[in-house]
């Protein structure tokens, strides 16, 4: 039996052993993914309990400390919490407050908790939507200390990434101004201390709450050093707050003319497909291009299922999936700070499943995926075009129809509704059902390796041997279909052991796998072979490089093979192999992550495969670093079951390729240059062929249809 220690941060790790195919999965205890030694940090304190509403306030009462005490009692029930870091809370200062706030401000509210409950409500007055309590102030430090917190756990090395569970939330208070349930903005303080304390450049800050963060936008509109990327309920500037600086075109000032980026919802109930498609086409390829030393999320739940704010359809299990498309970013290094949420159970859940997927776990397959509805692709072409100017990633985006569509700008006159709902509304909205997100089990192994004897093992890895007699039917299709010499013992050994191999990761007995094999092709092939038809399984396969993929692997429609090199075919692209024809081959790191964004995860997610096959092709050209972030973000589909195809000569690239596999962040790619006008060129006419087959792949809206038509 293999022996184990356990690192800071509560992380186990294997000593190098090999395991047999026979051996079963009895030997092992549960492991957390990979051999890091930095954990998740969780940072919570009940003292930012310890306030709530005091009067009859119908725009206030959802906000209720209950939102804090059952999203932390919940993550110490599944023992989540056990497996975090836990970081104390502390009072934000003064000097940290003031980074974000005026002085005015901030001795305005130091007054608070002196004032009687008239004086507090008086003082409320002049806010917008937002309480304040004899304790509030306290609670607002508190909050914004333990942003801070965490930005120091993560920039010192001693955690990973992390979440703090807070309140007040932050994300609308404003330089003078509380608003919408926010004192202090915890999100905008942390960027600020983290560029001034660390030195860091570029932060990027995603606000996935359902309302528009316009505190953090008006700190930092004007600043290139803080990408600043917000998608919120809109509705044409019918729903809170109102503001026309909400909208698509709102790009930021000066010298951050580029780096604020609005997705307006103009519709309720978007769904997991809505918002994956704008990570997909906007989000992703925009923030590689910018390349952030630091990711801080306002992680806002009332964007979820059920929430009375919302009213959208997305379900818990869609933020597993959006955390940990950021996961590689900026080298892992990735701020939770909880925003919204106001229905008890679709915030536990969601919660539950961004702190696993910070844990490492392997995410769940996406529930309920739909192809994006025409309000969300109305405002996705509206957001690529408005900054087409600013990114290259976006500079082939298409430009806005001539007619007017569903983002148009309009000026509430007097007396006209706006949507506000009433206890009818909101009742329906809490009773919405959905189905529990699936427990998430993370395998046993979390990368087996079947590597040739004389190749060492790396830490944290299991050698994968098969030492059964193969089923005599599929022994004689293997020798039948892949082997001319019948003596051939080794390849068949190799070949044999790799589809043992796939059925381990069937049964989720092993995660992921990496195989170092004689013959790429074959290996593949075999695989594919085996998965669709014996498993019942669906496979992407994803080639790296020029080389033969035989072309009836694809014929059952059980296979999608997405090929990225430089050779130009006579073989056309169909709708289950595709060929995406790069100028510099994928030596190019600009235009290769340009087809991974736009046409790559798209693919991957709405053909939902039950295994990832990663083949990389003798000679691809492609960089380390490159090579990792490609395993990471397709670690997203298929419970992160993905098996990687090296050729024997590749024996350079076991460990990086390891280290990608066990969940290790990859190493930035730097900021992007902009990629070759005659790879983008290619790349959006594949996509536009590919679009009626694929509705993923869509970045504009049917000018044939109205999204109020949906």
């Amino acid at each position: 039996m293999g022996k184990y220690s356990v690192l800071p941060g509560g992380t186990l790790f294997t000593q190098k052993r090999r395991y047999s195919h026979s051996e079963g999965r009895s030997y092992l205890p549960i492991l957390t993914r990979g051999i890091t030694k930095m954990g998740t940090a969780l940072i919570y304190d009940d003292e930012m309990t310890k306030y709530k509403l005091l009067w009859v306030d119908p725009a206030c009462k959802i906000e209720v400390p209950e939102r804090l005490t059952v999203s932390h009692e919940t993550l110490v029930r599944t023992g989540l919490a056990d497996r975090c870091v836990s970081v104390p809370v502390r009072e934000a200062t003064d000097a940290e407050i003031l980074l974000a706030h005026s002085e005015e401000y901030l001795e305005a509210v130091k007054k608070t908790p002196y004032m009687s409950l008239e004086d507090l409500m008086e003082f409320t007055r002049q806010y917008g939507d937002v309480y304040f309590h004899p304790n509030i102030y306290h609670c607002a430090k508190l909050a914004a200390g333990a942003a801070l917190q965490l930005v120091d756990s993560v920039m010192t090395g001693k955690v990973r990434n992390g979440m703090a569970l807070v309140r007040p939330p932050g994300h609308h208070s404003m330089r003078s101004a509380a608003n919408g349930f926010c004192v202090f903005n915890n999100v905008a303080i942390a960027a600020q201390y983290a560029k001034q304390k660390y030195g860091v450049q570029r932060v990027l800050i995603v606000d996935w709450d359902i309302h528009h963060g316009q505190g953090v936008q008006y700190c930092f509109e004007d600043d290139p050093s803080v990408l600043y990327f917000s998608w919120h309920r809109y509705e044409h500037q019918k729903f809170w707050p109102h503001l026309r600086d909400s909208d698509y075109d709102i790009v930021g000032k000066e010298k951050g003319a580029g780096f604020n980026i609005n997705v307006p919802w103009n519709k309720v109930g978007m769904e997991n497909g809505d918002y994956l498609s704008v990570f997909c086409h906007v989000l992703l390829p925009v923030a590689y291009e910018f390349c952030p030393d630091l990711v801080l999320v306002c992680a806002g739940f009332d964007s979820a299922i059920g929430d009375p704010e919302g009213e959208m359809c997305a379900t818990p299990d869609v933020f597993a999936h959006l955390t940990h498309l950021l996961m590689n970013l900026a080298g892992g290094k990735l701020c939770a700070v909880l925003e919204g949420g106001y229905n008890l159970t679709s915030l536990v859940q969601s919660v539950c499943q961004t702190v696993q997927t910070l844990l490492g776990d392997p995410v769940p397959r996406p529930a309920s995926l739909k192809s994006p509805c025409i309000s969300a692709l109305e405002s996705l072409q509206c957001v690529r075009s408005a900054h087409k100017a600013y990114w290259s990633c976006l500079k082939h985006a298409a430009d806005l129809p001539a007619s007017t569509i569903s983002t148009r700008q309009i000026k509430l006159g007097e007396g006209e509704e706006t949507t506000e709902k009433g206890e009818e509304e909101e009742k329906d909205a809490e009773e919405k059902v959905w189905p529990e997100p699936p427990k998430r089990v993370t395998p046993p192994v979390c990368a087996a390796l079947v590597l040739p004897d004389d190749v060492a093992c790396p830490e944290g890895c299991e050698c994968f041997s098969f030492s059964e007699d193969l089923d005599p039917l599929l022994a004689s299709k293997l020798r039948e279909s892949f082997l001319r010499d019948a003596d051939d013992s080794t390849a068949f050994i190799t070949l044999s052991t790799l589809i043992a191999l796939t059925e381990k990761m069937e049964k989720n007995e092993i995660c992921s796998g990496l195989a170092l094999v004689p013959d790429v092709t074959k290996a593949m092939t075999s695989i594919v072979q085996h998965v669709t038809t014996v498993l019942s399984n669906r496979v992407l396969v994803v080639c790296v490089g020029d080389g033969n993929v035989p072309s009836h692997i694809t014929e059952d429609r059980e296979t999608l093979v997405v090929q990225m090199g430089s050779a130009q075919t006579e073989e056309q692209s169909c709708k289950y192999y595709i060929r995406v024809c790069l100028k510099k081959g994928c030596s190019d790191t600009s235009g290769f992550t340009q087809a991974v964004f736009g046409l790559l995860l798209p693919l991957g997610y709405e053909y939902d495969p039950g295994l990832v096959v990663l083949v990389r092709m003798p000679d691809s050209g492609v960089s380390d670093s490159l090579w990792q972030q490609l395993i990471g973000l397709l670690q997203s589909f298929a419970l992160g079951h993905t098996l990687v195809v090296l050729q024997e000569e590749e024996k350079a690239l076991i460990g990086l390729t390891a280290s990608s596999l066990l969940g290790n962040p990859a190493a930035s790619l730097k900021q992007l240059q902009a990629p070759l006008t005659e790879d983008t060129e290619a790349i959006e006419k594949l996509r536009h062929r590919l679009q009626a087959d694929w509705k993923f792949l869509q970045t504009t809206a049917p000018q044939t249809q109205r999204s109020d038509e949906d």
